[in-house]
């Protein structure tokens, strides 16, 4: 009788354990379902957005001579959320040199802003830049707006997939450690680790849609190679007020500064985004970047 109940009570935990689990991923809706079908895109959805994978596998990616995986920098993407009425699309394209205005001119003529181009490295062979857009409507137009540029990115390229046959399948550096001087868990992709950290202390929204860190309001880093030596690169998301403190707190702890933009051009407070890199120890490089973080969200420099 004891083993029948115990059966029975393994059971229905089993069933509960698997109900929460269900209940705590979040199912692709129908409109954004046909989206990625319609893009022939994979992506996820959490925390409402829908995120668009568009990671640049074609190219062969060196900083410096250092030769680097996708997942550490080279990966595009565009988001989209329900705002009030409509959806609101955001993304980051990864391009390179000859792909620029092709892309640009495929999104202006079908109704997509651009709203930024700038570069994340400096000495990257080949040489990308990193094109911002942004427009609203339904999924399903958006979609289709958005399609020709994207279907231009990566043609008549013949370049070594990123990290062929080269990369680790895992990080090759204490990341328990790194998570601790950061104060945030982060991810593995392959070899990189990356921690993204959220801007929530500010409350943006456009068209009644929260621009969360799904959406890129975000700060964060990846780091990829050894615990004696490592890379790191990542973007910092910052209030005008925070510029300055940030680029100190990079330089006093060794990271290049190598951009410094917007990424929206409407948002109230604007918010700006520096790109930075850095070699050395992989601890030296997260308290670098910890330096950093540490001089967003003060007192005094929230969005009132």
């Amino acid at each position: 009788m004891k083993m029948k109940l115990s059966r029975v009570a393994s059971a229905t935990i089993a069933v509960l354990l698997a109900t929460c689990a269900a209940s705590l991923a979040q199912e692709v809706p129908p409109p954004y379902k046909d989206v990625l079908t319609f893009l022939g895109k994979t992506g996820d959805f959490k925390a409402n957005v829908l995120k668009v994978n568009i990671p640049r596998n074609d190219l062969s990616m060196t900083i410096a001579g250092t030769k680097l995986p996708t997942a550490f920098g080279f990966g595009g993407w565009i988001a989209f959320t329900k705002g009030t009425g409509v959806d609101v699309m955001m993304g980051d394209l990864v391009l390179t040199q000859d792909e620029v205005n092709p892309v640009m001119s495929a999104l202006l003529d079908n109704g997509i802003d651009v709203t930024a181009l700038h570069n994340h490295f400096f000495w990257d062979e080949p040489h990308v830049y990193y094109m911002h857009v942004h427009a609203h409507g339904a999924p399903m137009d958006l979609a289709k707006k958005v399609k020709p540029a994207l279907d231009l990115i990566g043609k008549g390229r013949t370049a070594t997939p990123s990290g062929a046959g080269t990369a680790p399948a895992q990080p090759g550096f204490d990341t328990g450690k790194i998570a601790k001087i950061v104060g945030h868990d982060g991810e593995a992709s392959g070899a990189v680790y990356k921690i993204t950290v959220g801007r929530d202390d500010l409350k943006i929204t456009e068209m009644g849609a929260p621009i969360n860190a799904r959406m890129g309001l975000n700060t964060w880093a990846a780091i990829v190679g050894t615990d004696q030596s490592a890379s790191i690169a990542g973007d910092v998301a910052m209030l005008a007020t925070e510029v300055q403190p940030v680029l100190k707190a990079l330089r006093k702890n060794g990271l290049d500064v190598v951009a410094i933009h917007q990424h929206m051009t409407t948002t109230q407070p604007t918010v700006f985004f520096l790109h930075y890199w850095g070699t050395g120890p992989a601890d030296k490089l997260a308290a670098g970047f910890k330096a950093a973080l540490d001089q967003l969200g003060k007192s005094g420099t929230k969005n009132p």
